[in-house]
């Protein structure tokens, strides 16, 4: 288990649930609705939008499709072709028509209702419809917290999940962009490699298209849970620095990282980390094949992330459209672990090439 985090404010009764195991999804729903609104509270500039003039949704009703008698808290999270409840939410402008759809792939560990969350805001402020889920084992949605047997049917999973949204006739005239951080960098561009033609463009923020070498097991480390984990899969035993420590540039904002109380601190699980290996490796031998417009965006001094290979990706990718910027003396979460005026900036340089690319739109 990972160390327990004391934070301040929190009586007694709420670090029971928060202190709880956190390997099955209630036991995450549960610290989640206790604990959301002190989340969204702390002082971190991605909380400080205002959220007049968007509607907000969180997806957890199944989609039934007729009227229902049953009470509505019997109703759970949608249930995908595979059986597991799966979480989403959505931020659209209340005022206009969207600019276009914005689809949301969020990183390792991670969930769509932490800092996801103010950067969806961000985004919906700016006129897009945004929308994001919890992969399977992530977050608020079913499954074993941070295990994944399969990458692949992870990105299945979420084009299933994204092909039903953009079916939605409110919808389906608007440019659709895929916007993954870190991981989910590395589950965008797999999911335009599935889907060559399904997306109008995607922006990378320190995509994970190879994993900081610091932050890899020496070779003979790795061969040994190669072999450890036919036996072991779901063990929790590759050895991991600190990510946030890793990640976050700004002192005080990593501190802040205590407070996404769902998200996964553990050491990751064996199949886990062999399969981020394995679809890193996959995405490097095919960056030429990378034909959608695509910004892509990393910090120069990025140790979890390799921007070197951003680079190669920006200059294999065979698409007529792309740019990349490398921010100086920036680290891994440019949205979330910079001082305030560099994620402003890295929100600039986003919204303004989506709305180079979402010219000329309508409903």
């Amino acid at each position: 288990m990972a160390k327990a985090v004391r934070l301040k404010g929190v009586d007694e009764e709420l670090q029971k649930i928060l202190d709880a195991n956190m390997d099955e999804a209630p036991a995450r729903r549960r610290a989640w609705e206790a604990f959301k609104n002190i989340q969204l509270g702390i002082d971190h500039i991605l909380f400080k939008t205002p959220t007049d003039g968007l509607k907000m949704q969180e997806v957890k009703a199944l989609d039934l499709h007729f009227s229902s008698s049953l009470p509505l808290w019997y109703l759970s999270y949608e249930v995908n072709s595979r059986g597991l409840q799966i979480f989403s939410k959505r931020w659209l402008p209340d005022t206009s028509c969207p600019k276009a759809m914005v689809f949301v792939c969020h990183g390792y560990g991670d969930t769509c209702t932490f800092f996801i969350e103010g950067i969806a805001r961000k985004l919906a402020s700016w006129g897009y419809g945004v929308f994001a889920m919890d992969y399977p084992g992530f977050g608020l949605s079913e499954g074993l917290h941070c295990y994944i047997p399969s990458f692949d049917t992870l990105v299945d999973d979420v084009i299933e999940q994204y092909s039903k949204v953009k079916e939605n006739p409110d919808f389906q005239t608007l440019p659709s962009f895929l916007f993954g951080e870190s991981m989910g960098g590395a589950v965008a561009l797999k999911m335009h490699l599935k889907q060559p033609n399904a997306w109008s463009g995607a922006c990378l923020v320190a995509p994970m298209c190879k994993i900081g070498d610091d932050l890899v097991p020496p070779w003979i480390v790795k061969q040994i849970l190669i072999g450890v984990a036919n036996i072991l899969p779901k063990q929790k035993l590759v050895p991991q620095k600190d990510l946030a420590e890793a990640a976050f540039s700004d002192i005080k904002k990593r501190e802040l990282t205590a407070y996404n109380v769902i998200a996964y601190k553990d050491k990751p699980r064996l199949r886990t980390a062999l399969e981020l290996l394995r679809t890193t490796d996959e995405i490097e031998q095919n960056l030429e094949k990378v034909s959608l417009p695509i910004l892509i965006l990393h910090g120069e001094n990025d140790v979890v992330t390799d921007p070197s290979v951003s680079k190669a990706l920006y200059e294999k990718a065979s698409s007529s459209d792309k740019q990349i910027i490398i921010y100086k003396d920036a680290g891994h979460s440019l949205l979330e672990g910079e001082p305030d005026d560099m994620i402003l900036r890295v929100f600039s340089d986003i919204i303004s090439w989506l709305d180079e690319h979402s010219n000329n739109t309508s409903c």
